[in-house]
């Protein structure tokens, strides 16, 4: 591809822990071959990709485009949800959630705490995908705040209303916490809301990816599909 890197990510450390990268699809036999018949007279396509093929793990509509080309038409489309997360201890999980908000057209995602994460779960939509990072809750609450946007923590702590009742705000971050120990003392008396998603099993928890996945749709859910209809 010959789209030079993008500075999407520019302000985390990514750690690649293998060789997950566009080539694997192609392995896979996903994507489309070479543009058939006369290229299109556009900008937003790719030389290289209209006559390779294009691999990539992008939606049919953003086939043959160039990467700054998907990036700027995702920027004027997104919602004004973000997604922050803690990483105390280097959580595994960030990757996954990088990935699920890229798929629900989240406006950012922040790292609180250690400024390196691993990339792998993300399956390179961080490429797509606006990342910031925060030195701690402090600084991220004092970003938010400034941007007019309430924080909200999503963890069954006591006091924690149920998420299946409760009308996210629209201009919001949804904090979630470090893997196992959950949100930190030091975000937890701090947050303008606390969200619990509903639980019938014997663990004490779910894992942190998947309870950003049930908080973001709930939000586009509210926000963009109820609305729409």
């Amino acid at each position: 591809m010959t789209d030079p890197p993008t500075d999407e990510t520019a302000d985390v450390d990514a750690v690649d822990t293998d060789d997950t990268d566009d080539t694997d699809e192609a392995r896979d036999g996903v994507g489309v071959g070479p543009w058939t018949g006369e290229w299109p007279d556009d900008p937003r396509y790719d030389a290289e990709l209209l006559a390779h093929g294009d691999r990539r793990n992008v939606v049919d509509r953003y086939r043959y485009w160039r990467r700054e080309a998907i990036v700027a038409d995702l920027d004027a489309h997104r919602h004004d949800m973000h997604v922050a997360i803690e990483n105390l201890r280097h959580d595994f999980n960030i990757g996954s959630v990088v990935r699920t908000a890229n798929a629900f057209l989240v406006k950012e995602v922040h790292v609180v705490g250690r400024r390196r994460w691993n990339r792998r779960g993300a399956m390179v939509t961080d490429r797509y995908q606006h990342v910031r990072h925060h030195q701690d809750v402090e600084s991220l609450l004092a970003w938010a705040h400034g941007e007019g946007l309430a924080v909200v923590g999503i963890d069954n702590l006591p006091g924690s209303v149920p998420l299946e009742e409760t009308r996210l705000p629209r201009h919001a971050v949804l904090l979630l916490g470090q893997e196992g120990p959950g949100l930190s003392p030091a975000a937890r008396d701090r947050l303008d809301l606390v969200v619990s998603i509903a639980q019938f099993g014997s663990t004490r928890s779910i894992n942190v990816g998947a309870a950003a996945a049930i908080a973001m749709h709930t939000w586009v859910r509210q926000h963009v599909i109820d609305h729409a209809t």
